[in-house]
């Protein structure tokens, strides 16, 4: 299970000299989604220290315990403590290509993906060469089948740890993954965009993270 945080950080105490702020953006049992001094995301297990010095202490899906500096701090969902501000949400502007599709390159689990966005499938849906170089065990993901336009596919539906846009990620996001060579690129499904604001502008897309 994870709950995912927007504006969820941490700063030092005010007897020290130099602040860290640390944004959790996911939570997961024995993991935690950070981004610290308003870095790029990074996905901290139990033990492992950032390079600013944050250590994550333990995980679940209600708090994360960290340790800086020598002080240990436990947040639960939704706290913000220290000067600094909370992240502002994500967003990324999209253009559609000549046919009208919006086409973008973002990752699932940190490995690089090609997708376009579907607002008429309801989840994120990858082929299965996507999902091997993502990491998915799909194979143990539950097995179905579903009737497209082009027939009748073996899909898996899984559960993925991150899906990046842009400035946007997202954490545990459903997703289906199709068997055989019948997806030529990934679709960015409403299991994505229903956490996000939808702005039409002529040909330019903008999808700005709600939570």
């Amino acid at each position: 299970m994870i709950r995912i945080l927007v504006g969820f950080a941490l700063a030092l105490a005010p007897a020290l000299a130099v602040a860290t702020d640390i944004t959790v953006i996911g939570l997961f049992a024995g993991r935690a989604v950070v981004v610290v001094d308003r870095g790029k995301p990074r996905t901290l297990r139990v033990g492992e220290s950032t390079p600013e010095g944050v250590k994550l202490l333990a995980a679940d899906s209600e708090s994360a315990t960290f340790e800086v500096k020598g002080r240990r701090q436990t947040l639960g969902l939704g706290r913000h403590l220290g000067s600094g501000a909370p992240a502002s949400p994500g967003s990324v502007a999209l253009t559609a290509d000549s046919r009208g599709h919006f086409i973008t390159t973002g990752t699932v689990n940190g490995m690089s993906t090609r997708f376009m966005v579907d607002t008429g499938a309801s989840v994120v849906a990858l082929s299965a060469d996507d999902a091997k170089r993502a990491g998915v065990n799909y194979l143990a993901g539950q097995r179905g089948r579903v009737q497209t336009a082009n027939g009748s596919m073996v899909v898996h539906m899984v559960k993925l740890d991150a899906v990046q846009v842009g400035g946007i990620v997202v954490n545990n996001v459903d997703a289906a993954v199709i068997e055989g060579d019948r997806l030529p690129v990934a679709l960015l499904g409403m299991s994505f965009l229903n956490r996000m604001e939808m702005k039409r502008a002529g040909d330019t897309l903008t999808l700005i993270q709600r939570y």
